[in-house]
């Protein structure tokens, strides 16, 4: 599917109304918790209501818009409608900190923003001081707190219903016949789609420019690898504002399925997955874990004969798949090698184990499968690395999670594993007219297959760079438009990806939190029985730290307070200094600070050695963070162990 240069997102979705004007678009909650439909035709038509009552509002084509919101059916139209006259969205969810929003708005300049309640009004007319550009707030819901509209008429802040916007809008079209459609004509692939802002602590974030041409090129040919019939349904629990669930949100509406919002959470989740039997779940890895561990830890409390088969039957699946992955090539190839043999190898065996399987899929592997309904066709797990025991687990039960890999700076996908076609511990391969390569991360030499190095990517995908930052720009993306994703990667010999992990400092949380290190790890160093602290969690559920002790400073305390030791070692394993350690992070990296709650570190590790060029630190005297995860990973490990 290759696409006009002058295609675009509203282009898209225009189609797909046209296509399937009477099929559900969207699915959403009302009160009394049933879920009402928005049918394709309805879904366009309010987003072209609400470009024209930006239009009608005086909004300009090129003006960039703050869209700070969560999950709703009306953040759609909004995105749409504001791209359909030219605009560009800048967004976050409702979340966002004063602190995240100040730096924000104050790069953009943003004079408008679009917000859903009377808790984000007021959390930004407090910036009115700070960024004097906010003149006008639209708002989802249709009433504010009497005092918030009071402060808004007196910081000057008109505030807009989105009621009266979209009656506004309406109006609009009738008296400027197909103006708005114009607008919409007018758009082409290079026209900015949105600037998303990668979060951080202190210093400011980087606004990631990504291109309607750079979303769409993904829909060329990830509609064959995550496949959907028209009228399918697919359950959004991700921050529709962040770039992942962005481009999955396309990649149904393109299909003709549709969006029903819910939310990561366990009992909520399980709910609408029986009440609306969905086909797919795009998700981050901790609502696959989540599932893992709600089934494991029901078996381990039923105990007994229940616990002995499900463990016995989990064990022989997984053989019994390991078989089939080695017979039928479904595991990641460095070398190649006889699958002929294989089947000599495992043919018997397999046979044997099957009638094993089938009982276990009859007892105990259907039951858990119901919880996903009887439409579930596969979950795509992105925005952090799946772990392996839930991959394996997962495909040794039958069903299919397909493990996607990208960045806000591919818009984001780079590779996505085929429903299909699935091949273990994999990405797949890069998505049509993408190129990826495997660099050496010391001289840049391209590796060749089985090697490990730094993946960089290149394609149409990648942004236009950092908004109004090309110092930071040309630091990722080279000459040759090659963008360096940070990331250790190993290329199959047949072009699939496998992740290894991370040489950048960003950090990953298992349920997709992006988070800078450097700003906690700079606040830890404040205490003075603290050295140097290392903040690790790449791929897990929380952070830790390695904290490298101030050894004069802690034996003054031991001084300060009476505390008698036989040894320094076991003075620092002691309950007095554990606790002091405990108690120094806590206060440090709080929300006092203006720390997120995702960015509080729930385990430490204490450690002595001063930190040496050449061994952890580089020429300039810099972290090398993959070198510290090599030292180090024994204790690293324990942080993570449970």
């Amino acid at each position: 599917m290759v696409f006009d240069v002058n295609y675009t997102i509203p282009k898209m979705i225009k189609d797909s109304a046209e296509k399937w004007p009477e099929l559900p678009a969207q699915y959403a909650r009302v009160k009394g918790g049933d879920f009402q439909p928005i049918i394709y035709r309805d879904m366009f038509q309010y987003a072209l209501d609400f470009g024209a009552g930006l239009l009608n509002l005086g909004i300009k084509r090129g003006e960039l818009i703050g869209l700070i919101s969560d999950n709703r059916p009306e953040w759609l139209y909004a995105d749409v409608g504001l791209m359909s006259i030219g605009c560009t969205d800048v967004p976050r969810g409702c979340d966002a900190t004063i602190n995240d929003l100040e730096k924000i708005f104050s790069l953009t300049e943003i004079q408008t923003v679009i917000t859903e309640n009377s808790a984000q009004v007021n959390k930004i007319i407090s910036l009115k001081d700070k960024v004097p550009s906010i003149n006008q707030i639209i708002v989802f819901e249709n009433e504010i707190k009497p005092e918030v509209k009071e402060l808004a008429e007196k910081n000057q802040i008109k505030i807009i219903f989105y009621s009266d916007l979209m009656k506004d809008g309406q109006k609009w079209r009738i008296e400027h016949k197909g103006e708005v459609e114009a607008e919409l004509e007018k758009g082409t692939q290079n026209d900015l789609a949105t600037i998303i802002f990668t979060s951080g602590t202190t210093g400011t974030p980087k606004g990631v420019q990504l291109t309607h041409g750079g979303f769409l090129a993904q829909l060329d040919e990830i509609p064959e690898r995550i496949y959907l019939n028209p009228g399918d349904k697919a359950l959004s629990v991700l921050p529709v504002w962040h770039v992942f669930e962005r481009e999955v949100e396309y990649v149904i509406l393109i299909q003709g399925a549709s969006l029903c919002y819910s939310k990561p959470v366990g009992s909520i989740l399980l709910a609408d997955f029986k009440a609306i039997n969905p086909h797919l779940l795009p998700a981050v890895p901790r609502v696959f874990e989540a599932v893992y561990d709600g089934v494991t830890k029901k078996m381990r409390k039923a105990g007994g004969i229940v616990l002995a088969m499900f463990n016995f039957f989990v064990k022989v699946a997984k053989i019994q798949k390991w078989m089939s992955r080695k017979m039928f090539k479904q595991n990641a190839c460095f070398t190649r090698y006889n699958a002929g043999l294989w089947w000599v190898i495992c043919f018997i065996p397999w046979c044997l184990l099957w009638p094993l399987y089938w009982l276990g899929d009859l007892i105990v592997f259907r039951k858990i499968k119901s919880m996903l309904g009887n439409n579930f066709r596969a979950g795509i797990a992105g925005g952090g690395a799946y772990p392996k025991v839930i991959d394996e687990f997962f495909w040794a039960i039958g069903v299919n999670i397909v493990e996607g890999y990208g960045l806000s700076e591919t818009s984001p996908i780079v590779a996505v594993r085929p429903i299909a076609a699935p091949v273990f511990r994999t990405i797949g391969s890069a998505i049509r007219g993408v190129e990826v390569r495997v660099v050496d991360p010391i001289d840049g030499f391209v590796l060749d297959r089985g090697q490990q190095g730094v993946l960089q990517v290149r394609g149409p995908t990648v942004m236009k760079g950092y908004y109004k930052r090309p110092d930071l720009t040309q630091k990722v993306i080279n000459e040759e438009g090659w963008l360096d994703t940070g990331d250790l990667a190993v290329m199959t010999i047949h072009n699939e990806i496998q992740i290894r992990g991370r040489i950048k400092d960003t950090i990953v949380l298992r349920g997709g939190e992006n988070l800078e290190p450097v700003p906690i790890e700079s606040k830890l160093s404040e205490s003075r029985y603290i050295k140097q602290a290392i903040v690790v969690g790449q791929d897990m559920r929380y952070l830790g730290a390695l904290i490298l002790v101030d050894e004069e400073e802690i034996k003054n305390y031991a001084e300060e307070n009476g505390i008698q030791y036989d040894t320094y070692e076991n003075y620092l394993q002691s309950d007095e200094v554990q606790k002091l350690y405990e108690s120094e992070i806590s206060n440090l990296i709080s929300a006092k600070n203006g720390f997120k709650m995702f960015e509080r570190i729930a385990k430490f590790k204490l450690i002595t050695k001063p930190f040496e060029i050449g061994v952890e630190l580089s020429a300039k005297q810099e972290i090398m963070r993959f070198r510290i995860n090599e030292i180090y990973k024994e204790k690293i490990d324990e942080m993570f162990q449970d």
